[in-house]
């Protein structure tokens, strides 16, 4: 064999022994869980859409008798194993100005997206305090195309939406329930 041939198999071989592992879905300590958070908040259908595509967690609305069960069994000793209570406690979304030309124009923003939430257990512990996650995009501006602006603008408020679900995909995943 001729040592071109054997340097992919050596790559193989050295990804294969320092752990390298592809990202795979994660794993819940839960069976189940209850959103609260307003009908109208896009990073909680998000979440949502999330949780459900696995399988193996059942998203329970928070109407529903099952998750009446949930927040009202803080003061039932027998609150059903596996149950756990997202509360979005306020999503909000900013775009500030942050660079003017020399005649007073804006030329640059920074959008910002904040989420601030907790989730507890069955019982009404907390398993996670309330925490704020903020994510920023620097976007440039230019009078002369804002509608493509606008659009790139959405788009940018969608990703920093998809990486905060991701963020809180992985904290839930990392929840282990006492």
């Amino acid at each position: 064999m001729r040592r071109r041939d054997l340097l992919p198999l050596g790559a193989a071989l050295l990804l294969a022994g320092c752990g390298f592992e592809l990202r795979k879905a994660p794993d819940f300590a839960f069976s189940s869980i209850v959103i609260n958070a307003p009908d109208s908040s896009p990073l909680a259908a998000e979440l949502r859409r999330q949780l459900q595509a696995d399988g193996k967690v059942q998203v329970v609305a928070p109407g529903s008798p099952a998750a009446a069960a949930a927040v009202g069994a803080a003061s039932a000793p027998a609150a059903p194993p596996g149950e756990v209570v997202f509360e979005l406690l306020q999503e909000q979304r900013e775009k500030v100005v942050v660079g003017l030309n020399s005649t007073g124009q804006v030329t640059e923003f920074q959008l910002r997206s904040r989420v601030h939430f907790r989730v507890r257990n069955a019982r009404g512990t907390e398993l996670i305090p309330d925490t704020e996650l903020e994510q920023h995009r620097d976007i440039t501006f230019n009078e002369s195309a804002v509608l493509a602006k606008e659009a790139e603008e959405g788009l940018l408020y969608r990703d920093m939406q998809r990486d905060m679900v991701q963020q809180l995909m992985r904290r839930l995943a990392a929840l282990r329930i006492v």
